[in-house]
């Protein structure tokens, strides 16, 4: 018996992707007695005139029965005497590409659906090109609904050069187009009569025996480590998946990223202790000495895998917001999850021609080329070298979902060169010199909120009080600092990162730095105390409601926005959002200047 295949279905809405496989299972004899009772059972209310309806094997949500889609993933198991599978039956819908991409994720083959009556569209595009960005390198191509066509062989033959051209610009190791009739059977178990013309197998039977193994693209040993084990004083262990290669007892380990070299004094694998094991094993390795190790670093044996904070990356956008430049997430590459921001996107691509498109944005279910820089220097690897280190996810900081997924295309040497030069003196000694705490007061609010009027105020009176400040207020860092920058969402994010950067720096000085900024998104702000140092930071709210803010409108920038003379105005046309753990918050309608700065200052005061 051949080994385990795992391979997934997809394409376009409507393509027949789980009546194929229901036929299969149906053909095959695959199916329980009690199974096919209720298939037979719940057809007879389908939509198929009382017919067999296989598609109600894999569509077991009310909401696909009712609809007739695939939304879910699907997943089936089966055996035959020839091989055991496992297949993920994925939706075509463009709405849930995002189900058909973790579908991808975990395939060695792709099966994608081609309706013959109307040949390849732009969801097949897109699906191909998701699953040779997942490392599908086989490719099966059924051409389904034969029996609309009449089986014509010249159709045939117009949608399989159409086949060849798409999958032409990709890298794969096996293609196969398969003519066959979902709803009726033809091809899918046994060759069928009206389709004399083809004298490739049936699908099952190409399944059974095509070979999908392949040679490791690492030679050497990389374990991604996602848990220490220590139980007890004597026992210290390192426990994951081995990503690539094998190991054994007394091989020569490299800990990464802190590059200490060891060797193995033990593997346990399945609760035995063993001399050696190989990719897939889930193991705990002990070494001979103690190191620097925790979850998210890397053992490595004859394998050298990248360190950067900076790369270049190929991903599918999966959220329901924008993507732009400067947007900050979580990035789980490996066992490591790490704080990251996209810091471009290079172009998009497009699915139907693969032209490289220059944009400004990505949109829910665009590919693009984009570069990320980590936090910290992280252990990865290009995906087609190690696809362990070589994979990642962007996790939404707010939300906490899934924003994209994608793979390594290189690591950017560029940060290389540059090395942080620490200075004699120190950050601590110029407050010592100052007598006073460095801390960064973050104004942030409505425009005509009150913020600039009082970290007026409030440094006024910290200078009295023999402070040594600085105020960096939003007008004037856009006539100086910032004047290359406009208003769009990127140019904002932009604006708030610079302005963290030389708060950063300020503090350094030991200063105490005042800033009043709009600052509307919550992840920037976020950021925004990354960069200057979460203890550093005092965020103060100013609450004034808009309907205030617009009676001061000293500007009149509310009645422009309204006008629509000023795009992504914040309140009007653009979001504000709210904090929701600032250390102070103040509503600014009643009260006067010194009311709310002695208000502010009784707040903060424990803070300097």
């Amino acid at each position: 018996m051949n080994g385990l295949l795992k391979f997934i279905t997809c394409g376009s809405v409507d393509d027949g992707k789980s009546t194929l496989i229901g036929h299969m299972l149906y053909d095959a004899k695959l199916l329980f007695a009690d199974q096919e009772k209720s298939l037979i059972l719940d057809s007879k209310v389908g939509s198929r005139e009382g017919k067999i309806d296989y598609s109600l094997l894999l569509d077991g949500l009310m909401a696909e029965r009712e609809q007739g889609i695939t939304i879910d993933v699907a997943y089936r198991y089966f055996t035959t005497d020839n091989r055991s599978f496992i297949v993920a039956d994925t939706p075509g819908h463009e709405e849930y590409t995002r189900n058909m991409a973790v579908g991808a994720s975990f395939a060695e083959l792709a099966i994608i659906l081609v309706d013959a009556s109307q040949g390849v569209l732009v969801q097949t595009r897109r699906h191909t090109r998701i699953c040779s960005l997942m490392g599908i390198k086989h490719f099966v191509f059924a051409v389904n609904k034969m029996d609309l066509i009449n089986f014509d062989k010249n159709k045939f033959s117009k949608i399989e050069k159409e086949i060849k051209k798409l999958v032409a610009e990709f890298d794969y190791d096996s293609l196969k187009i398969i003519p066959v009739s979902a709803t009726d059977g033809d091809n899918i178990t046994k060759k069928s009569e009206r389709t004399a013309w083809y004298k490739g197998e049936s699908l099952l039977t190409y399944l059974e025996n095509i070979d999908v193994s392949s040679d490791d693209v690492e030679d050497g040993f990389t374990m991604a480590v996602q848990r220490v084990c220590r139980p007890n004083h004597t026992f210290r262990g390192f426990q994951g998946q081995i990503e690539t290669g094998a190991i054994s007892v007394g091989d020569e380990i490299t800990t990464l990223p802190s590059n200490e070299t060891c060797h193995v004094k033990g593997i346990i694998n399945a609760g035995k202790e063993v001399e050696a094991a190989e990719k897939g094993c889930a193991v705990t390795i002990q070494l001979d000495k103690e190191v620097d190790v925790s979850r998210g670093c890397v053992l490595a044996s004859k394998a050298k895998p990248s360190i950067g904070n900076l790369f270049r990356v190929k991903l599918l956008w999966m959220d329901d917001t924008t993507l732009v430049a400067g947007k900050n997430y979580m990035l789980k590459l490996g066992t490591k999850k790490i704080p990251a921001v996209v810091m471009n996107i290079k172009h998009k691509i497009d699915v139907n021609t693969g032209d490289k498109v220059p944009v400004d944005a990505l949109y829910k279910n665009e590919i693009a080329e984009c570069d990320i820089s980590t936090s910290e220097k992280i252990v990865l690897d290009e995906f087609t070298t190690n696809p362990g280190l070589g994979s990642f996810i962007l996790v939404d900081r707010l939300s906490h979902m899934t924003s994209a997924c994608g793979v390594v295309s290189h690591v950017l040497r560029r940060s290389d060169n540059l090395t942080w030069h620490t200075m004699d003196v120190t950050k601590e000694q110029r407050a010592n010199q100052k007598g006073q705490t460095p801390k960064t007061i973050w104004f942030t609010g409505l425009s005509g909120s009150g913020k600039s009027t009082l970290a007026n105020e409030i440094e006024k009176r910290l200078f009295l009080m023999g402070k040594h400040t600085m105020t960096l207020d939003g007008d004037n860092i856009r006539l100086g600092l910032n004047k290359n920058l406009g208003f769009k969402e990127s140019d904002r994010i932009e604006n708030i990162r610079r302005i963290a950067e030389v708060s950063k720096l300020m503090n350094d000085a030991g200063l105490i730095v005042i800033t009043s900024f709009v600052s509307p998104y919550a992840r920037d702000r976020q950021r925004a105390k990354e960069i200057i140092g979460e203890d550093n930071v005092i965020e103060v709210y100013v609450s004034t409601p808009i309907e205030e803010c617009e009676k001061r409108d000293v500007k009149g920038l509310y009645e422009k926005a309204r006008k629509g003379d000023i795009p992504n105005f914040t309140g009007i046309s653009a979001p504000y959002e709210v904090p929701t753990n600032a250390d102070v918050t103040i509503d600014t309608t009643d009260k006067t200047v010194e009311e709310a700065a002695d208000y502010v200052l009784d707040k903060i005061k424990e803070f300097l």
